[in-house]
């Protein structure tokens, strides 16, 4: 598949006069020192921008170091310049994706999805139900919080009437968010990961199930051997839950047509973009067949007119949008209010503000040759395939820890490693793959991270009571090394063929 996201001829590694390693670790270590302070004191508000205004810092550090090693300020900029329009691709699919997830919550697609997963629930097989439940809104949503923060705490509720334990409740809930996040292609951290790899998106979720799978089969079947290794009582009621998603929308399995289009041409590699693009145009269409009153209510438009429906459309494409439930239940309304926002392309200027603070730091590391000092040191410190992937995991745990951030995770690493995963002739969905089994999911895991800091809040489980039975978090990082360990499915760059025509007439050189 054609790549979408990042051309690796933007991608070349600029050599100049060599750094020092410590010289080229030195905006590196500013950066993180500075992003820790930041988060530390910003908390869960450290992406809103001061995070990336702390990326410009690090690259002004970095242009620092380069001006003391006669690098210029005009070579600087124009390799930033270089980098921003590699990622040209990943801001225009990350403004479908928020596109998409607002058509597809005001057609009803998502809040169905829902309604019909929320019927596997059973006590006997409870916790394992948890996860898949989770794991199928979340692929719906694309956000691990939003599935946690909604049907997460219902579920958490339900394990308290069937007298199961919340740590391992949320445990479950984190498993299957987490497992949905990674391959949703409407999450932010999904298309990140592809952006600072240099590969496309759907490429890089194909790669993932590789490792993803398996280690969510592990989980499913762990937690199928406690739930049936544990009592219950009670009744699993989400019939409250579901009634209120009936009375909001009007559901139907007519609505799953959108997705399975959309997937379809995914299998058939139609261009992400298109594919997103006709996602979010049919379900428009389904919104004003089987949701009139909604698009009314959110068009702001007195009277039910053709300016109603197109604004009504467009405000679920463009902007954040809300949607009342209807139900006579305070606790149930609140539960279900954050799952019916919709995201709309407004709600990825985040993620895109971060990508090109992040590709000016970038640029400005390729520009001093200090990415270039690093990859060098990272192949000579690695001389193994494994070793490289396994420094690619500690570095993104390392980040999760100092900077607290799962973005910061995806971002750092992926800028420094692209290079030696290149050296070494491994396909850059290789290094994709790794800063989502380590960067993403593992953020959830520790207390002082953004993610373990809300997930513990939303869900009221502390981090020490749901860890151990977070299995599918803390396992991706192990399954990822194990592949690696054994060479299993690890891509390697494709090598052109010389022929007479890349050559010439030569046949010496052939």
């Amino acid at each position: 598949m054609e790549s979408q996201n990042i051309n690796h001829e933007d991608e070349k590694i600029i050599e100049n006069r060599k750094l020092n390693i410590w010289e080229a670790l030195i905006p590196v270590f500013a950066l993180v020192g500075m992003l820790a302070v930041n988060v530390y004191v910003y908390g869960d508000d450290s992406l809103s921008g001061s995070n990336q205004f702390v990326l410009l810092l690090g690259a002004t550090v970095a242009g620092i170091v380069g001006y003391f090693n006669k690098v210029s300020y005009k070579t600087m900029v124009e390799e930033v310049a270089q980098n921003l329009k590699s990622t040209t691709g990943a801001i225009l699919i990350l403004l479908m994706v928020g596109a998409l997830a607002g058509t597809w919550l005001l057609s009803g697609i998502i809040p169905t999805m829902i309604y019909y997963g929320l019927d596997i629930l059973n006590p006997s097989i409870f916790l394992a139900a948890c996860v898949i439940i989770c794991a199928v809104i979340s692929i719906a949503t694309g956000s691990s919080w939003t599935t946690s923060a909604t049907v997460g705490i219902a579920l958490i509720g339900i394990a308290g009437a069937l007298d199961i334990s919340a740590g391992m409740t949320a445990g479950a809930v984190l498993s299957g968010a987490y497992f949905g996040d990674k391959l949703s292609p409407l999450s932010d951290t999904t298309n990140l990961a592809p952006a600072m790899a240099g590969t496309d998106l759907f490429t890089h979720i194909k790669y993932m199930t590789l490792t993803t799978v398996p280690t969510i089969a592990v989980t499913l079947i762990v937690f199928v051997i406690i739930g049936f290794s544990i009592d219950t009582t009670g009744v699993a009621d989400v019939s409250q839950y579901q009634t209120a998603i009936d009375a909001t929308f009007n559901t139907s399995p007519i609505l799953f047509v959108v997705p399975i289009i959309v997937i379809a041409m995914i299998i058939k590699k139609v261009s992400p973009l298109i594919a997103l693009l006709i996602g979010t145009l049919l379900a428009g269409v389904f919104a004003l067949i089987f949701q009139p009153e909604l698009v009314h209510a959110i068009s702001g438009v007195k009277e039910w007119n053709a300016t109603a429906m197109y604004k009504g459309v467009m405000n679920a494409i463009t902007v954040k949008t809300v949607v009342v439930p209807v139900t006579d239940n305070p606790e149930i309304a609140d539960k279900l209010a954050g799952l019916f926002e919709g995201k709309g392309m407004e709600s990825m200027l985040g993620t895109i503000w971060l990508i090109i603070c992040a590709m000016v730091f970038g640029g400005v590391m390729d520009a001093i040759g200090a990415l270039s000092r690093i990859s060098s040191a990272l192949l000579n410190l690695f001389d193994s395939v494994f070793g490289l992937f396994a420094s690619t995991v500690v570095s993104c745990l390392a980040i999760n820890v100092t900077a607290s951030d799962q973005y910061l995770a995806i971002v750092v690493p992926g800028k420094m490693y692209a290079k030696a995963f290149e050296e070494k002739g491994l396909a850059p969905e290789n290094l994709s793959r790794t800063l989502e089994d380590s960067g993403t999911v593992t953020s959830a895991l520790i207390p002082w991270n953004t993610c373990g800091a809300y997930q513990s809040t939303t869900l009221g489980v502390d981090v020490k009571d749901y860890f151990i039975y977070a299995i599918f978090n803390w396992l991706s990082p192990f399954m990822t090394l194990l592949f690696a360990a054994f060479r299993i499915k690890i891509k390697q760059l494709s090598v052109q063929k010389p022929t007479m025509s890349t050559l010439g007439e030569d046949p010496s050189q052939l």
